[in-house]
């Protein structure tokens, strides 16, 4: 019997296959007199950017496995000052498809949820099963007593999913002052962390993040060096406070940012795995590392706001394909105010609609073997490493802090970054505005007890968050 037909033709057949040096005969037609080299990049931290890449040999970030349920845990942020609102939101969003929350907390009402005490943030709970629904606390210096009033919410569950996420280093370097010495914050953090580990097996401790650089605008490898000195600071706290290091490693989650450049944030996650595999096998703890990202806000735009909703999409897949455990998207009126319930919407959708729409993330690591990808990925980690190791050597995170060292490397960063081009602002901006709704909430603010230890106040020179759309804005 002869062979049949195949079915499908191989339609590159009638092809020869097309070579580098055909692609560069073509590159160089259409450059004319311009050097092959005026398509090199840089980042703002100097890595090179080459506009060819060829298949690479092996991946450069550490394996990681996928749930069969969830690729990635969709979660959202609530900061409207009022508990009741708050409540509402979160109740809403659970419904809507999110699958985890995070409360920030304020007791002045002006950066988050006005809550002083375990009451209060019971009101904002109220409804939700911490044991299915895990629940994260954005509370700055606040946060070890924020942590025994999630943990009373919690009633003593052993399957409560807490995140505590303790984070007073971010807290210092975003403000530039602790109330007493940062030394004493980070003891007394470690200290009520390793109360609470005993009861809540399942729970998350520590936040180490380095968002605070990356939204002061500083570049990929400072972002996971700073996370990564925090992660050992936050180790080497609980270590003392009792905990073994394979469970303090274990307990810490790295929180990086996830921007409209999204080769940038996959190369980004993928190298701080890396980092983290280095820094975990060291300290005798064979962890893989755990990151929750969250959408830069540097890069949101108050001026035609609607197209945020583009370059928040672009971070969660950015994020998705990098490997985050966690997303957390925010909302296209950030720039603006506090969300309505339809931008709460728009953030929740853009993610249920990149896992299970487009399927993002069914694949461990999607990057691998992209040139491209693999190379900015080692060239991260390097440079993170090295960024490491001068940190850690300069006396750790605090000292770096104390010191300026890493406000002058934001600052390097900031002063090497190009004229941005930037969608309905300085480029194809729209002939007329459409106005963008925001929520109007009440001024409030409540009790609370004082975050001030003995001895004197630290001090460093601040991370201020910018938004690199700002100075585009001002001049219209």
């Amino acid at each position: 019997m002869a062979d049949a037909p195949a079915l499908v033709p191989t339609l590159a057949g009638d092809f020869p296959p097309a070579t580098e040096a055909d692609w560069r005969a073509l590159v160089d037609k259409t450059l004319g007199e311009a050097p092959f080299a005026s398509l090199e990049k840089t980042t703002v931290e100097g890595l090179p950017i080459a506009p060819l890449y060829a298949p690479a040999a092996r991946p450069a970030a550490p394996a990681r496995t996928v749930s069969a349920d969830r690729a990635w845990e969709v979660a959202t942020s609530t900061a409207h000052p009022d508990p009741a609102r708050a409540n509402a939101e979160i109740l809403a969003d659970l419904r809507g498809g999110a699958a985890a929350a995070v409360v920030r907390i304020d007791p002045t009402g002006e950066a988050g949820v006005a809550v002083g005490s375990a009451d209060q943030l019971a009101r904002v709970l109220d409804g939700v099963i911490l044991e299915l629904a895990p629940v994260g606390l954005d509370a700055g210096f606040l946060g070890p007593q924020a942590a025994d009033w999630l943990a009373a919410a919690a009633k003593a569950s052993p399957n409560a999913l807490l995140r505590f996420h303790l984070d007073p280093l971010g807290a210092y370097a975003g403000g530039g002052a602790s109330p007493g010495p940062i030394e004493a914050h980070l003891i007394s953090a470690a200290n009520v962390a390793a109360r609470l580990a005993e009861t809540y097996p399942q729970a998350q401790l520590f936040l180490a993040s380095g968002r605070v650089v990356h939204e002061a605008g500083g570049g990929e490898a400072l972002e996971v060096a700073f996370a990564a000195s925090a992660a050992v600071a936050y180790a080497k706290a609980l270590g003392r406070a009792g905990l073994p290091m394979a469970e303090a490693f274990a307990r810490i989650t790295l929180s990086l940012s996830a921007d409209a450049d999204y080769f940038a944030t996959i190369a980004k996650l993928r190298a701080a795995r890396a980092v983290w595999a280095r820094i975990a096998q060291a300290c005798g703890a064979d962890t893989t590392a755990r990151i929750e990202v969250r959408s830069s806000r540097r890069m949101l735009t108050a001026k035609d706001a609607w197209t945020n909703m583009i370059r928040l999409t672009a971070a969660g897949f950015g994020a998705a394909v990098g490997g985050a455990d966690t997303v957390i998207l925010g909302h296209f009126t950030d720039a603006l105010g506090l969300p309505t319930e339809f931008a709460r919407r728009q953030s929740r959708n853009a993610q249920l609609v990149l896992m299970e729409e487009a399927h993002i993330g069914r694949v461990a690591d999607p990057a691998a073997g992209a040139g491209y990808v693999e190379a900015l990925t080692d060239e991260i980690a390097r440079a993170a490493w090295t960024g490491f190791q001068a940190i850690e050597a300069a006396g750790g995170a605090i000292a770096a802090l104390n010191s300026g060292h890493l406000a002058r490397q934001v600052e390097t960063a900031i002063a090497a970054r190009p004229t941005p081009r930037i969608i309905g602002v300085n480029a194809f901006p729209p002939a007329k505005d459409t106005p963008v709704e925001v929520e109007v909430a009440a001024a409030r603010s409540v009790a609370a007890p004082t975050t001030r230890l003995p001895g004197p106040d630290s001090s460093c020179p601040p991370l201020k968050p910018m938004r690199i759309a700002e100075a585009y804005e001002a001049a219209k």
